[in-house]
């Protein structure tokens, strides 16, 4: 087990990548003044990621994390990503801390959307952070063409289902997140899933290009 040293088609990218990168100005221009320019507020707690490897009849990713067994100790925060009041529909984020070797590690960000066919390169809004499902939105290169990452809650919202997806094909799951908790500090920690991608997934240029700027300024608040 690993820990921590310490405590689509084309018109799809192309939607996706619109109206992430509007939540991503409109949220700066609302946080322009506070600290962050997204998920400004959050929880971070413990978790245990349980990967199960590919199943017999399934298909492969051709990404080796992802297809093989194994068991990680990881980091995740939940936030909202404007920080709206709780009362509030916000859409709500789920970030990854996944340690690799040495003291490396690769960060995953996924956000609440839709899940089926073009939903799921659409944002979307809830007040509970349980009752939507979330995708990284934006694809990742891998081997086996445009790739995404899913997640579905299980139950009690402590237990979610992780799943693999290209392009519009069908999500094929691979994992299950088990949270210590959902309640939880929120120490000063970035996470920036365009210096730390997880093995064998690669950002698009275009993809860096439009987050860029907002963990830029994510990193920059954090060194003030």
């Amino acid at each position: 087990m690993k820990t921590f040293p310490s405590a689509l088609s084309v018109p799809a990218s192309v939607a996706g990548a619109g109206l992430a990168g509007a939540a991503f100005g409109l949220a700066a221009a609302l946080r322009r003044f506070g600290t962050k320019p997204l998920h400004p507020r959050g929880v971070v707690v413990e978790a245990t990621l349980t990967r199960h490897g590919v199943q017999s009849g399934h298909p492969s990713s051709g990404v080796e994390w992802i297809d093989e067994p194994g068991r990680d100790q990881v980091l995740v925060r939940m936030s909202r990503a404007v920080g709206l009041p709780s009362a509030w529909p916000d859409v709500h984020g789920l970030a990854l801390r996944v340690p690799m070797d040495g003291d490396a590690y690769a960060d995953v960000l996924l956000a609440s959307t839709g899940w089926r066919g073009l939903s799921r390169f659409v944002l979307t809004a809830s007040r509970r952070s349980t009752s939507r499902p979330m995708t990284t939105l934006l694809p990742y290169r891998s081997s086996s063409g445009p790739l995404l990452i899913g997640a579905e809650t299980m139950d009690r919202g402590t237990r979610l289902r992780l799943s693999w997806a290209t392009r519009l094909g069908p999500w094929q799951p691979f994992a299950v997140l088990e949270l210590s908790s959902t309640e939880g500090p929120d120490p000063a920690m970035t996470f920036d899933p365009v210096l730390h991608p997880l093995p064998g997934l690669e950002n698009y240029a275009w993809v860096r290009r439009l987050r860029e700027p907002a963990y830029a300024t994510a990193r920059a608040s954090r060194s003030d």
